[in-house]
């Protein structure tokens, strides 16, 4: 009996998938790894930010059939997406309008029937749209057009009708999205339930982050600093800005004041002016790019993810709970991790909260670090991407895409 042929996968993201160093890439390449590992042919379409993106689309090169990924200039695609306002759309979807991502749908999808499309971020969705595949899963994690709703109330009037628009016509093209695929999928319950309002009539399945409980674990105390609190993150990403300064601002003053020598650290790339000149304040580092991020977590004492602009679940909540830190966090951020272990996490809404939750660490950090050492076995247990992937495999196995054994 011939063995049946590993299925054709088509995998859209935004960003080439490699290396895992960002929430969304985290994702991405999670779910494509495991697509590989399980004997898919995977041809991906992403888009290039930076040069070493090229080191990305080599190493995928070596597992995939087939990698296009034409570098996408951020200045020049906001003059591309302007396009929208005659044509009615969304500036999202001509910003990430490319004639090579294009082509190459075709050509896939004329070599041979396409089993699988699988499409991370909604603005991808565009390219799979009229494509014949077997199935399709639009991996929304949450809805884009939310996170516009949520800049134009914090903003001025320009911004209000600039984010305004974006919310209604971005909504209305995931709504099509939805519709037309065989499955939406989404981070947690509550965005669940938001997707459900928003559209409705279309039940979508529940596809967490997970952690890789192996690279996120402690190596111990022994650089371990009592009243040092870390942020971590992209800190060109609005939201992380927003939050960072916003901590920076309204708590870190008052908790200097009473831990003079308190220190933040804010790990992450790509870090705006902004950001930047926090580490003019007192006892405030910002790191850029670093190799990895476990070593400044084992220099911390607690955690903040003080964001403002957030759902879904928050990668770098997972990741500080995994390392064994207490974590003081928005309810923004927090709420998409659902039931938490009594005392793992402190959720912190306004400054006066956030400032007493991130004293408690510093003023009892033994305490804090039995709270972190109980928040890290229930990620074990419960967070560990082996799980979430499970879910994914049903989702599969629901839509009939077969794999080789």
């Amino acid at each position: 009996m011939q063995a049946p042929r590993p299925p054709r996968v088509v995998f859209l993201c935004q960003r080439v998938p490699w290396p895992p160093d960002r929430g969304d890439r985290i994702t991405t390449w999670h779910f494509l790894q495991h697509l590989l590992q399980r004997g898919a042919s995977v041809h991906v379409a992403c888009f290039q930010e930076e040069d070493r993106d090229g080191e990305g689309v080599a190493f995928l090169g070596k597992s995939c059939s087939a990698v296009e990924a034409p570098m996408l200039s951020r200045r020049s695609r906001k003059l591309a997406s302007l396009r929208g306002l005659l044509t009615g759309e969304a500036l999202t979807l001509p910003f990430f309008r490319h004639g090579a991502l294009t082509a190459a749908m075709a050509r896939w999808a004329a070599a041979g029937p396409i089993d699988l499309v699988h499409v991370y971020s909604s603005s991808m969705a565009q390219y799979a749209m009229t494509v014949p595949a077997r199935a399709k899963v639009m991996q929304f994690a949450e809805l884009d057009s939310d996170k516009w709703r949520q800049y134009a109330a914090v903003s001025g009037p320009l911004g209000r009708w600039i984010y305004g628009r974006e919310a209604r016509k971005l909504l209305a093209f995931e709504d099509r999205v939805a519709r037309s695929f065989s499955c939406s999928a989404v981070v947690s319950e509550v965005e669940r339930e938001l997707f459900r309002t928003r559209i409705p009539g279309v039940d979508p399945a529940v596809l967490p982050n997970g952690v890789d409980v192996a690279h996120f674990t402690s190596t111990g105390d022994a650089e371990r600093h009592p009243h040092t609190a870390i942020f971590t993150g992209v800190m060109d990403y609005e939201p992380n800005v927003d939050g960072v300064c916003w901590f920076a601002d309204a708590c870190w003053p008052t908790l200097r004041e009473r831990f003079p020598n308190a220190r933040l650290l804010v790990v992450g790339s790509k870090p705006v002016a902004k950001v930047q000149a926090l580490a003019q304040r007192p006892g405030i580092t910002v790191t850029g790019r670093v190799p990895t991020t476990p070593p400044f977590f084992d220099r911390a004492a607690v955690a903040i993810a003080p964001l403002r602009l957030a759902r879904g679940v928050q990668n770098k909540v997972l990741e500080a709970m995994s390392m064994g830190l207490s974590v003081v966090s928005s309810p923004q951020a927090a709420q998409g991790l659902g039931s938490v272990p009594p005392g793992t996490l402190t959720v912190a809404d306004g400054a006066a909260a956030t400032i007493e939750g991130t004293a408690a660490a510093f003023a009892d950090p033994a305490r804090a670090r039995s709270a972190g050492l109980a928040a890290a076995r229930w990620v074990r247990d419960e967070w560990r991407w082996e799980r979430m992937l499970q879910r994914y495999d049903e989702v599969l196995e629901r839509l009939d895409v077969a794999f080789p054994r």
